[in-house]
């Protein structure tokens, strides 16, 4: 993506020098003032376009109000001088064209909703400062076309980049939900054990008091666990979700199930390899290694082409858990990340670990992911 930029950039500046040269060709930079002040419009136009995909989003209308003022300027000048024509210069239209559509499309509202008119008067009304005639009101109109075309297409891309940002404010917020259930159901599995040790310590204290001691640890070690799962989730957390039904949570050992079941269906067989021990692995570490095999498993049926076989890997190695899964298939033109993968790569990344999806170095689709195991104390 940021090559493809680039060569855009390039290429508008291979146009718009292009376009200074014509200027230079037909006269528009003569050595009096006015062609003075048309170089100085026309410099000033090109090197705000030029810098407008860095611009932010209040610089970028402020950017585009100064050229637009400095071109009405030009305009009025040009055409009280009896001996000049109509002041156009190709290089300051082609720029503040340009400058419309990033105006339209990343400009602050109320900024550009200024800046945005003022411009297209500027370059519109280029030929109607010399003696109107057909010529000239067809240049205008034709102005008036491009700058409404480039207007178009900022909005569109403005509507476009709303609409992805709203999507993945969905994905947000869902994945907050889900965050909620899941610490729902491991906060209520760490306080039933400490319930449970508790009332055992208390049922044995009289009879076998030296068993107390032991128990008085399990709760202890219940209740650190509880406060290490709270402390990763609830940074997580935005508003909670009561009214959704809790489901029982996924481990590793159910990654076997789900490996067993994709395989007996009919397309390519899986394979599962797991390496290590995970019983000391924390349970949302294990719920995330699930999820991320199932959206991985999910990906093959859905966007792998010809897979014949899928390799399912789960090791605990050091202090990481990797889950990889890769397949032999061809990924299918336009199959990029969808939002499960985003919101995956979101609840991945929350819990400190990463995740990369690509093409496998002999081939087919690979997706892996890095989690921390923790250690229980």
């Amino acid at each position: 993506m940021r090559w493809l930029q680039m060569s855009a950039w390039l290429i508008a500046v291979v146009l718009l020098a292009a376009s200074g040269l014509l200027d230079h060709r037909v006269g528009t930079f003569t050595g009096d003032l006015l062609g003075w002040i048309h170089l100085g419009v026309g410099l000033l136009a090109v090197l705000v376009a030029l810098a407008a995909p860095g611009l932010g989003s209040v610089t970028l209308p402020v950017g585009a109000f100064l050229v637009s003022a400095v071109m009405l300027v030009s305009n009025v000048l040009t055409g009280l001088d009896d001996e000049r024509g109509a002041p156009l210069g190709f290089a300051a239209t082609a720029a503040g064209l340009g400058l419309l559509a990033f105006t339209a499309w990343r400009g602050h509202r109320v900024l550009a909703a200024v800046a945005v008119p003022l411009l297209v008067v500027a370059i519109v009304t280029q030929a109607l400062f010399d003696d109107p005639n057909e010529i000239s009101v067809i240049f205008a109109l034709g102005m008036a076309l491009a700058s409404v075309v480039m207007i178009a297409a900022g909005v569109s891309a403005r509507l476009v980049a709303l609409s992805r940002h709203r999507q993945a404010v969905a994905i947000r917020l869902a994945q907050r939900a889900e965050f909620a259930r899941d610490l729902h159901d491991y906060v209520a599995h760490h306080v039933t054990g400490i319930v449970l040790h508790a009332q055992g310590a208390r049922a044995v204290a009289a009879k076998q008091p030296q068993l107390v001691a032991p128990a008085l640890e399990r709760i202890e070690q219940a209740g650190v666990e509880a406060m290490d799962t709270m402390r990763r989730m609830v940074g997580l957390l935005r508003e909670t979700d009561s009214a959704e039904e809790t489901t029982a949570l996924a481990t590793i050992a159910d990654i076997e199930g789900l490996v067993a079941g994709f395989g007996s269906a009919t397309g390519p067989a899986a394979r599962l390899d797991l390496q290590g021990e995970f019983e000391d692995v924390p349970a949302e570490i294990q719920a995330t290694a699930h999820r991320v095999v199932m959206e991985a498993l999910t990906n093959v049926r859905k966007h792998a082409d010809g897979a014949s076989e899928v390799d399912v890997l789960v090791r605990h190695g050091g202090d990481w858990i990797t889950a990889r899964v890769s397949n032999d298939g061809k990924p299918r033109h336009g199959s990029g990340g969808g939002f499960g993968l985003r919101g995956l790569a979101e609840r991945v990344t929350a819990l400190g670990g990463r995740i990369d999806a690509g093409p496998g170095a002999a081939g087919g689709w690979v997706l892996e992911a890095g989690l921390p195991a923790g250690r229980k104390r």
